[in-house]
């Protein structure tokens, strides 16, 4: 038998040198598989053809398929499937037909087996159809698996699609003695191990584990006879392309919880699939302002009958669709006549299916309607478009497959000859059309396109150079368009989106509520700017519990573990993994190394042969599936997409991934020892996927510390909380105790920088670090654990903690006369005395520590540089000088300040001492210009290292220089929204002072009104927290707003005199000096003249320095004023 004389007689002698290439002979024909042709490059249509040959040959079937033992060994040598075990997302059938055990009651057993073949045979022809895996035939029941071997991005359609279709092909099967007969379908989808080989020899079978084919089964058992049920998950991936009726919850058998499933009822009315599965897509349209600027130019040229073409290509998801949507909704209203078509995955060979489905759609057809009605409105279409509709009617009524009766003569014409005219009655439409109005032609999804349509498209792209048409045509990288030589066709490829673009398509998921910092930077990072992957993810975590809504943002429930892998995403990603099954191990090898690997390290990894090794990635590298980047013998490789390296790891199974993973960083700790130096993170990371906690454990100390110290704090974070994770796989014991105290101890100061001083994680790390320490008699340890404790309780206002933590560090330190613990101490108190407004005890406890202090012995290790004694006391003297009435010596302090900062050189102690030090310095001074660079600094600072906490201070000093500068609405409410998210977060400690400067914007802004509901705020504060520091201002705050609202003169008087008695009380010169102001106005406003000047006088007078100052400088104006 020669093979191209055989394919020849099939008319598919274009197939012959594939065969040759291929080495087919006679002898291995029969054995060829439908994966196999498919490899060899063979359509859909072909492909049955050679199948059905092959059977011709071979002879009729004895059994229906053969088990699946058998067809792997059968198709061993030629379908390169791995048939390893693996975990994936499968769509699982289960088939059962209606009243099997009546009819064998009442069939002869060789009739009954006769139908059941029967049967088998028609439900398994379905299933292949799409491409699905007969796993098993129980008798009358069918399990069937789509998504493996190979997976298709699409295989809840295809699971539903193929259940449709067999159902309706066993409605047409008769069964012995009359009768009809029917099958009943369930579908669920999930993730499952599959392929593990059971059974005993002939009985062997892949097995699935997990509750999916459970469902399935389930399910089928309560869909009607002739129906398809599914589950949610399959329902939720399926979208709108069918029509469903909502089951409820339903109690299913063997499942703890009501399953909710759907019945479908048949095809939706989604336009397309892009609108079936996507809706009112979220992401609208992102980053794509050229590209529409094109489109809209070419439209331009086009209604001026210089007609257009643009070729739209772009990786599948990264926004085509989007796009078109875009540009028709840039088009509004403007008269134009859209011809949309669309090809489909299940239609490549079903001649010109977008052009059918375009006149059905325009003719307004409905299946089941008489012909003549159909002819009607075919011919009410074609008279919008054509001058000749008798001529062009039966044409496209033999398209349409509408039998036209005595209506029209039948068509004496050969295929070939009916095809050109069908063609020219299409391009005349089109023609007729465009004379009317400019036309609006797309062409979605060229990828699939069947050969025929392809053809007449090309005939379209040079008719429609003549006229007011702009053609947009859609595919895939993977399609070659043939038209790009035309003056008139332009092609458009879609790049992804920048990092920017990314964030917007994630804020506008989620409402605008803003993500925590971290979320956002893995969403980003493993979505790659592709616009699906980033709204799918998004999705995903929004639906995934690790959120909680906080009105204008979303906070973290717990650790952010790896973002899971989006159910719509599955099987896109897989489908490209399967592509490539002879080279899948490797790949899933350099996903366990990671999204960048280098060739060095793959090749100790994997133990391959060079030749074999270096094939393997020349395939990963022809598929796209990875970049190569660098020169022998430096190679480095990294996926193309960071989604696709998860599907690859996260489908081995538990077992094989830990293998990969413990021999990866036994690699890494003998041939590569500089990694454990500069990446501890990435040996840390790989003995905790092998399951090697014990030694993960610090390997991931050691990253969040250098994580820390690069005030790269989000790392920082995400390192030592995986530590702690996998110390929670240890034994309790003192050593692990040890390593948990070194692991909470170091995740207080990152956890400040993002979450502030009061978040309640970082309270809960100092105070299981302080238990630790007791637990271990551990009081080297204690410096850090009560100064973060003390911190966490000082920042939210808790006196009492305040005072009981003091009084422990005092006690401590005098009993171990440890010098950093009583330079703590120092610390403490002095903080604790600022609360309370004892300005004068707190500048001493400070300023011994800066004269206790030496660098050599006090300061401690960089991650606990927020600890510092010296840093608080730097950033802290400035403001309580200025307050005790020497501006002078607190500006020198400041500067003092801001150059220990840079000598720490973390970004988080900077923003520190530039909100209290610097910033806050120059408020209290009415330095604007100072207050607008200290704000500017601490904002970049924030937004650089994810520093939230200090980034609210940052926008309120942002605010009141706004408003200050005339910008004051503004100004308001910026400061407004920043200080309510502080009292969101926990924060007491300057909250009052805010209030304040917000009190006197409105103030300012003649808002008496809403100023005082302010000061009736922060005096609840005072009350609350026991804080005093700002009472005196609050009390005059208070008496201007009053008086600014015509209160009485006397409740007036009694503000500033209350205000007068505070700050002398704890000799804060400064306030007593604006008390004094105050009160010497309302007098000289009254006529008492005298009395303002003397007292005015002798506060003024008390003052050696500063008189450059805003306050000295108005109180000097007054005192001018009364002489």
């Amino acid at each position: 038998m020669d093979i191209a004389e055989w394919l020849r007689d099939l008319g598919l002698e274009r197939y012959t040198q594939a065969f040759q290439d291929a080495e087919v002979t006679p002898e291995v024909l029969s054995e060829l598989t439908e994966a196999d042709l498919r490899e060899l490059g063979l359509p859909l249509g072909p492909r049955k053809i050679v199948l059905k040959a092959i059977q011709a040959v071979a002879g009729p079937p004895t059994t229906v398929r053969l088990p699946e033992a058998r067809r792997e060994e059968a198709g061993s040598k030629a379908a390169p499937v791995s048939l390893e075990a693996e975990r994936r997302q499968l769509t699982v059938m289960f088939v059962d037909l209606v009243g099997s055990t009546a009819l064998s009651s009442r069939l002869d057993p060789e009739e009954m087996g006769e139908l059941i073949r029967d049967y088998q045979n028609t439900v398994a022809g379905e299933i292949t159809r799409y491409e699905g895996h007969i796993a098993k035939f129980l008798g009358d029941g069918v399990l069937a698996y789509f998504g493996w071997p190979r997976a298709h991005e699409d295989e809840a359609e295809r699971a539903a699609r193929a259940g449709l279709s067999l159902t309706a092909a066993v409605a047409a099967l008769a069964a012995p003695g009359g009768g009809a007969l029917a099958a009943r379908v369930g579908i669920a989808t999930g993730l499952v191990v599959v392929g593990h080989l059971v059974g005993e020899e002939e009985a062997r079978e892949r097995a699935v584990v997990g509750e999916t084919p459970n469902l399935a089964a389930r399910l089928q058992g309560v869909a009607e006879p002739g129906r398809v049920v599914v589950a949610e998950a399959t329902r939720q991936l399926l979208g709108d392309l069918f029509a469903y009726r909502d089951l409820g919850a339903l109690r299913l058998k063997g499942f703890a919880e009501p399953v909710r499933a759907w019945t479908i009822l048949g095809e939706g009315t989604a336009e397309s699939r892009f609108d079936a599965r996507h809706g009112a897509s979220t992401t609208a349209l992102v980053g794509r302002d050229q590209e529409l600027a094109l489109l809209l130019e070419r439209w331009e040229r086009a209604k001026e009958g210089e007609g257009q073409v643009v070729l739209l290509a772009g990786e599948p998801g990264i926004g085509k669709s989007c796009l078109i949507h875009g540009l028709r909704d840039r088009l509004g209203s403007e008269p134009r006549t859209p011809l949309r078509h669309y090809c489909s995955p299940y239609h490549t060979n079903s001649a010109l299916y977008p052009v059918i489905g375009l006149l059905e759609r325009a003719a307004g057809l409905q299946r089941g309607e008489p012909s003549e009605r159909q002819l009607d409105k075919l011919e009410t279409m074609l008279a919008l478009a054509v001058e000749n509709v008798q001529e062009s009617a039966p044409l496209l009524a033999d398209l349409l497959a509408i039998p036209t009766g005595e209506r029209y003569r039948p068509l004496a014409l050969s295929p070939q000859h009916k095809k050109e005219r069908i063609f020219q009655a299409l391009l005349d439409q089109v023609a007729g059309l465009a004379s009317r109005q400019p036309v609006l032609a797309l062409y979605e999804d060229v990828h699939w396109i069947d050969p025929t349509t392809l053809e007449l498209l090309g005939r379209v792209v040079d008719r429609v150079q003549r006229l007011p048409v702009l053609a947009v045509i859609t595919f895939r990288p993977e399609f070659a368009p043939p038209w790009t030589g035309h003056g008139h066709v332009t092609t458009l490829s879609l790049s992804r989106l920048g990092r920017r673009q990314g964030a917007a398509v994630v804020e506008r998921v989620t409402g605008g509520k803003r993500l925590p910092d971290e979320v956002l930077e893995q969403i980003l990072a493993k979505t790659d700017g592709v616009p699906l992957f980033v709204e799918e993810l998004t999705k995903t975590v929004l639906e995934s519990g690790l959120l909680e809504d906080r009105g204008a943002c979303y906070e973290l429930t717990g650790p952010l573990p790896p973002l899971a892998i989006p159910a719509t995403l599955q099987d896109s990603l897989m489908a490209r993994l399967d592509r490539l099954a002879p080279v899948k191990d490797v790949a899933q090898m350099a996903a366990c190394i990671g999204r960048e690997f280098s060739h060095e390290l793959l090749a100790a990894v994997a133990s391959l042969g060079e030749n074999v090794l270096g094939d393997a990635l020349a395939q990963l590298l022809a598929a796209e599936l990875v970049f190569r980047r660098g020169a022998p013998p430096k190679v480095g490789y990294s996926f193309k997409h960071a989604l696709v390296q998860d599907v690859a790891h996260e489908s081995l199974l538990k077992s094989r991934r830990q293998q990969i993973h413990a021999r990866i960083a036994a690699v890494l700790e003998e041939g590569f020892p500089t990694v454990a130096e500069t990446e501890p993170e990435t040996l840390a990371q790989h003995l905790t996927e092998a399951g090697l906690a014990d030694r993960a454990v610090g390997y991931w100390l050691r990253a969040g510390r250098n994580a820390a110290e690069r005030s790269a704090n989000l790392e920082a974070i995400s390192d030592l909380s995986k530590g702690l994770e996998a110390l929670n796989r240890l034994p309790a014991g003192p050593e692990r105790d040890r390593q948990e105290l070194a692991l909470q101890t170091a995740i207080g100061t990152p956890l400040i920088a993002v979450h502030g001083y009061a978040a309640p994680q970082t309270g809960a790390a100092y105070s299981r670090a302080r238990l630790l320490c007791e637990r271990l008699g551990d009081a080297g340890a204690l410096f850090a654990t009560l100064s973060g404790e003390f911190t966490y309780h000082f920042v939210r206002g808790d006196y009492r903690m305040m005072r009981e933590l003091t009084e422990e560090a005092r006690r401590t330190s005098e009993r171990t006369a440890d010098a950093a613990l009583r330079l703590a101490a120092h610390r403490l108190s002095a903080l604790t005395a600022l609360q309370v407004g004892a300005f004068v005890e707190a500048r001493s406890e400070f300023e011994t520590i800066l004269r206790l202090y030496d660098p050599s012995q006090h300061r401690p290790p960089p991650v606990h540089y927020v600890h510092d004694p010296k840093i608080s006391a730097l950033a802290y003297l400035p403001v309580i000088l200025s307050i005790l009435g020497y501006p002078e010596q607190a500006r020198r302090s400041s500067v003092a300040a801001l150059q220990y900062a840079e000598v720490l050189n973390q970004a988080n102690l900077t923003a520190h001492v530039r909100v209290y030090g610097g910033a806050g310095l120059a408020e209290l001074l009415g330095d604007t210009t100072a207050v607008q660079g200290h704000a500017d600094a601490i904002i970049g600072l924030a937004d650089q290292h994810s520093l939230h906490y200090f980034r609210l201070s940052g926008q309120i000093l942002r605010g009141w220089v706004m408003a200050q500068e005339g910008a004051t609405e503004a100004g308001l409410a910026l400061m407004r929204q920043s200080a309510a998210e502080r009292l969101t977060l926990g924060v007491g400690w300057y909250q009052i002072r805010y209030l304040c400067m917000l009190a006197a914007t409105h103030l300012q802004a003649s808002a008496a009104e809403e100023g005082l509901g302010v000061i009736a705020q922060a005096t609840d504060l005072v009350a609350r927290n026991n804080d005093h520091m700002w009472e005196a201002e609050l009390q005059r705050l208070e008496g201007e707003l009053r008086s600014a609202q015509g209160a009485c003169p006397a409740d007036v008087e009694s503000c500033f005199e209350q205000a007068l008695v505070t700050a002398r009380g704890q000799s804060a010169k400064s306030f007593e000096l604006r008390a004094a102001i105050s009160l010497a106005r309302l007098w000289r406003a009254q006529g008492k003249y005298p009395e303002a000047r003397a007292l005015l006088a002798p506060v003024y007078g008390w003052f050696s320095e500063g008189f450059e100052t805003r306050d000295l400088k108005e109180a000097k104006a007054l005192l001018d004023e009364l002489s």
